[in-house]
């Protein structure tokens, strides 16, 4: 029976996995997966050599740090893929670990997917020739992806993104709010300084600080935290009491899909989190910080090459939300754009109507096309 290896780092990367296995084994049930998975994927059928929250490291110096651990599962993982060789390699974003594993096992006769293009047309974009190299194919969730790998010669395909499939365009605040328990009164504000250990120490403090600020001027607004595992909600909850001096907040285990719906504002860490509270029709205040060095860096060797670093203004290719990076992001910025998505309605609306167009352009069934492009590598198009 055909085997496929398959990696993914962190929880974006998970629910992908899981959405193509899920699409695969439809069709084609014999068909194993193995590789290093998270809870999402190994519920659809994948076996789990290791977990994906070992491969999740952001920042320049941050993965310094964790060289030498990283490198030992790299040489690990490459060493028991060329000793029993499956019949395809699937690398699940990451691409930092993933396309040095994919340049190797392609070196030795084994096809290889990159499923999610890396930001190559944003930054560091002499990647392009080590996709060139180590991919066989390119998955790319967003639309303007695929041409500008055509142009450097990279096999891609776009596929749409599997959660503009899954999330409604439209969803029901009261309901929402129903369900994790909120009264229908108050105004929401979703409070999301990412799902990563180093994200919520970079953001977590000024978030908070944000939220007192915003409630001397909103009396009435009523914070909610989804938290993407019981460790972030322990750290998060010490410097939130520490930042507010006891602000009530509603902490929520995951649910950060609900949450953003409860939501009539959201404050937010830079990343995939942007995306999905555009599907859900939600606005939105964005916050980017790195550590000082990484910034530093990459200011220095002129990395970033893209005007934006939230997604819905790089797909709308124009400053649609509001964001802040680095020394930007202080308390009374973030609340004053806070204070203005609240308390401007005219502005909502043409902002929601925007959104909704982008949504559409991202609903291609994208599990089910990166299937078909799996299955025809595998002669089971």
């Amino acid at each position: 029976m055909p085997r496929i290896a398959i990696v993914a780092g962190e929880v974006s990367g998970d629910r992908l996995g899981a959405g193509l296995i899920r699409a695969v084994h439809a069709r084609h049930p014999d068909i194993r997966f193995a590789g290093i998975a998270g809870p999402l994927m190994q519920a659809a059928g994948a076996e789990a050599w290791r977990h994906s929250d070992e491969l999740a490291v952001m920042g320049l110096t941050e993965v310094v740090r964790h060289l030498p651990r990283l490198r030992r599962i790299i040489r690990e993982l490459e060493a028991r893929l060329l000793a029993d060789p499956p019949d395809l390699y699937i690398g699940i974003d990451a691409p930092d670990f993933n396309l040095r594993i994919e340049r190797t096992v392609r070196a030795a006769g084994i096809p290889t997917v990159h499923y999610v293009s890396p930001s190559v047309w944003a930054w560091r974009s002499g990647r392009v020739r080590v996709l060139r190299e180590a991919c066989d194919q390119v998955l790319c969730l967003l639309p303007f992806e695929a041409d500008f790998l055509h142009s450097h010669q990279v096999p891609a395909v776009f596929v749409g993104h599997p959660l503009a499939d899954e999330l409604p365009a439209d969803p029901d605040p009261l309901a929402a709010r129903r369900q994790l328990g909120l009264a229908g009164t108050g105004r929401v504000l979703a409070v999301m300084p990412g799902s990563r250990a180093g994200e919520l120490e970079r953001l977590g403090t000024v978030f908070a600080e944000t939220a007192r600020w915003l409630q001397k001027r909103v009396p009435d607004a009523v914070f909610i935290a989804p938290m993407a595992t019981p460790a972030l909600r322990s750290r998060f909850a010490a410097l939130w009491q520490q930042a507010t001096g006891g602000l009530p907040i509603h902490l929520i285990d995951g649910q950060s899909h609900t949450a953003m719906a409860a939501a009539d504002a959201i404050l937010l860490a830079s990343g995939t989190a942007t995306l999905e509270a555009m599907l859900l029709n939600r606005p939105m205040v964005v916050a980017y910080r790195i550590s000082p060095l990484s910034y530093a860096l990459v200011k220095l060797f002129r990395l970033i090459h893209v005007q934006y670093m939230a997604l819905p203004n790089l797909l709308a290719d124009q400053r649609l939300v509001p964001e802040f990076v680095q020394a930007q992001v202080k308390p009374e910025a973030l609340g004053a754009a806070l204070l203005e998505l609240l308390e401007e309605p005219g502005s909502r609306q043409a902002l929601s109507e925007r959104f909704q167009e982008l949504g559409a352009g991202l609903r291609h069934a994208a599990s089910e096309r990166a299937a078909d492009t799996v299955l025809a590598m595998l002669g089971r198009g």
